[in-house]
């Protein structure tokens, strides 16, 4: 496996903290002060398309066959600071016609592009994702698995920057299990009960989220992978904060949503502070001036 943490992707100044991001995807904020203050996103949750073929019971985004596209013509864009990490999803984002143009444009501004798709949608397009990792012109790519193939398994061990990304609730013990032990690392997402999946959240999911809170600290998970991360409903649904030490805590928490993060919908053109917002507004031509508005 390539070994990718003395590769720095970004080294840069926000407000009163510093940004160093390791290729590896290890991020560290640093201060002498006992909070942070952003004055630009360090990190973007970017839907670029609605389009999507696969009709999952639980999406949140509602995506569909007749899902449209985003306009990738934004000014916004054009304020992106290098360094900053952008998630690129949908819907299907390899299916968004100008995904190619968008990726050479963040490529050239020194932008850390990252992509989020379906492990089914891996599976039919492996040789253009690898690439895209080959050319640098997609620094991660994080694969929602939901049939936990073989060949997804091997494509994410041969490359480092791939993450396994589980919908808490939407795991079986055994699934988790047949992902240990391959170096492989996770990144838990909470269940969100939004779109699609406020109507498919029942006793099971929640039985489901009882379950992995129960076992994911224990050995043989915690070890079975290079690492484990979180989203923030994810540590809120699993009870992370408790099962931790308060330093553990303290080193590793990133903010809450809406602090150096932002969620951009290009297909209703709108920002909020994560995929889940009710509360979302127009883009504006500054991406600075987006997140002063979410922290305001």
């Amino acid at each position: 496996m390539k070994c990718l943490k003395k590769e720095i992707l970004g080294d840069y100044q926000n407000g009163n903290y510093r940004v160093i991001l390791f290729g590896d995807g290890t991020k560290i904020k640093e201060t002498e002060d006992d909070y942070f203050d952003s004055e630009f996103p360090d990190s973007i949750d970017m839907k670029i398309t609605n389009y999507c073929d696969l009709g999952c019971v639980m999406c949140h985004e509602n995506s569909t066959v007749e899902g449209i596209h985003g306009d990738i013509n934004q000014k916004f864009l054009n304020s992106l600071h290098k360094g900053t990490e952008v998630a690129i999803g949908g819907g299907n984002p390899l299916a968004h016609p100008d995904l190619h143009k968008l990726l050479t444009f963040l490529k050239e501004k020194g932008v850390v592009a990252n992509l989020t798709i379906n492990e089914r949608h891996l599976l039919k397009s492996k040789e253009l994702l690898q690439k895209y990792i080959d050319e640098k012109m997609v620094f991660g790519v994080g694969v929602s698995f939901n049939q936990y193939s073989d060949q997804a398994i091997e494509f994410c061990m041969n490359n480092p920057n791939c993450v396994i990304h589980l919908i808490v609730g939407m795991i079986s013990e055994q699934d988790l299990l047949k992902l240990t032990n391959n170096d492989l690392k996770l990144l838990l997402l909470g269940y969100k009960k939004f779109g699609r999946g406020e109507a498919y959240y029942s006793e099971n999911v929640l039985n489901n989220i009882h379950m992995l809170e129960n076992i994911l600290f224990s050995k043989n998970i915690v070890r079975g992978f290079t690492s484990i991360s979180f989203d923030n409903l994810a540590l809120e649904q699993l009870n992370v904060k408790n099962k931790v030490s308060q330093k553990v805590w303290e080193n590793t928490y990133m903010g809450d949503d809406g602090e150096s993060t932002l969620y951009v919908d290009l297909v209703e053109k709108k920002f909020g502070k994560n995929s889940t917002s009710k509360d979302r507004y127009p883009l504006l031509d500054n991406i600075n001036d987006m997140l002063k508005h979410l922290k305001n």
